[in-house]
């Protein structure tokens, strides 16, 4: 357990995850769409940061057109049956999305008659970023659909006449477990709630609880709270009821694994863990909801993208809950878990996540992969 926290002190960098948002529509024999794709993945790329100053501005992002178009052309490849399309760039421009700056490029392409399937291969940035991911909205005749690109999916077959729903469903549910499981600051979060779980604090500091099932409340308390609430915000944030910068959500995510990691060397929600949970969990909301906010899905569809992108992130909360409650239960007793792994290992995780909100606030980089 101890080198597991160690595991993430010394190795994980947290970051926001590498996402592009790609939308085709077919109309008729014409296939248009556009492509948004961070800057920051763009330079890691191809460069564009010309003066190396650490701000890539209109000009040099001008400068590097031809450069960006090329790159994502080559790495985007539409076929009808066995044929393949030839996409053209026809608009790039700039936006501001809520969680950075992309590069934004319109492209179309020719068909010789109306498709009934269209295979997409995508494999920009995958040999830059494992964690990379494309999101897909493919709209046709009314219809929409949704899919997930993958360096393990890379390549997708859409029926036009039949979209399958199950499958979108899974696709989002598989990316909600993903989330979690790659989000270092939701782990290390839902970690330092749990590391008290299992004891209970009194005059002479820090004691085991002697029984299982007062631990397992505990435990169901803290997850049930954490849940309700990134299911608000992110419910509130995928349909844009409401929306925050990046720039607040993920300073204000560090400082949550700052407060329930310090609470747990100097207790003062003793007894209240999981209205931590529930106030911070808000915040966390909003971190998953980056991940479809910006596919701009009809309601229908995005209720689907929602609930099983929801149902997947719990999922893999559990996964983590399961794993960590019963050794930890187990080893409670122990010198080991009582001074090595909830205070040493609270005490590492408020540094680390100083370090993720010095990262976030400054956007430099003090640690890496």
């Amino acid at each position: 357990m101890f080198s597991f926290l160690l595991l993430f002190a010394f190795n994980s960098h947290a970051h926001k995850s590498s996402d592009s948002y790609l939308t085709v529509r077919v109309e008729g024999t014409v296939i248009t769409g556009q492509w948004d794709l961070a800057l920051g993945d763009l330079e890691h790329a191809i460069g564009l940061d010309k003066n190396s100053d650490g701000e890539i501005t209109r000009d040099e992002l001008r400068n590097r057109q031809q450069a960006v178009a090329s790159y994502a052309l080559s790495r985007l490849h539409v076929r009808v049956g066995e044929t393949p399309q030839s996409l053209r760039v026809t608009e790039q421009l700039v936006e501001e999305f809520p969680d950075g700056t992309y590069a934004v490029l319109r492209f179309a392409a020719d068909l010789r008659e109306s498709p009934r399937a269209l295979e997409i291969e995508y494999r920009a940035f995958f040999d830059l970023d494992h964690q990379h991911r494309g999101l897909l909205r493919l709209e046709l005749a009314g219809k929409t659909q949704t899919a997930i690109f993958s360096p393990d999916k890379p390549t997708r077959l859409f029926e036009l006449a039949t979209p399958s729903r199950w499958r979108q469903f899974l696709d989002f549910g598989g990316e909600g477990v993903w989330h979690i499981w790659i989000g270092y600051d939701h782990i290390l979060f839902l970690l330092a709630l749990l590391l008290p779980s299992v004891l209970r604090h009194g005059k002479d500091g820090w004691k085991e609880i002697e029984f299982f099932r007062p631990a397992l409340i505990n435990v169901l308390k803290i997850v049930t709270a954490f849940t309700v609430a990134h299911s608000i915000t992110l419910s509130l944030a995928a349909l844009k009821l409401v929306q925050l910068s990046s720039q607040v959500v993920e300073p204000a995510i560090a400082g949550s694994v700052i407060l329930a990691a310090a609470n747990n060397v100097r207790p003062v929600f003793l007894e209240r863990s999981w209205l931590i949970a529930f106030g911070f969990g808000l915040v966390h909301g909003f971190g998953f909801a980056n991940v479809l906010a910006e596919l701009g899905l009809e309601k229908g569809t995005l209720a689907l993208a929602l609930v099983g992108f929801n149902l997947g992130v719990e999922v893999g909360q559990l996964g983590i809950v399961a794993a960590f409650v019963p050794l930890a239960f187990a080893l409670r007793a122990s010198w080991f878990y009582q001074k090595l792994a909830l205070r040493f290992g609270s005490a590492a995780i408020v540094l680390l996540a100083t370090i993720w909100m010095v990262e976030r606030i400054w956007r430099i980089q003090l640690l890496s992969l």
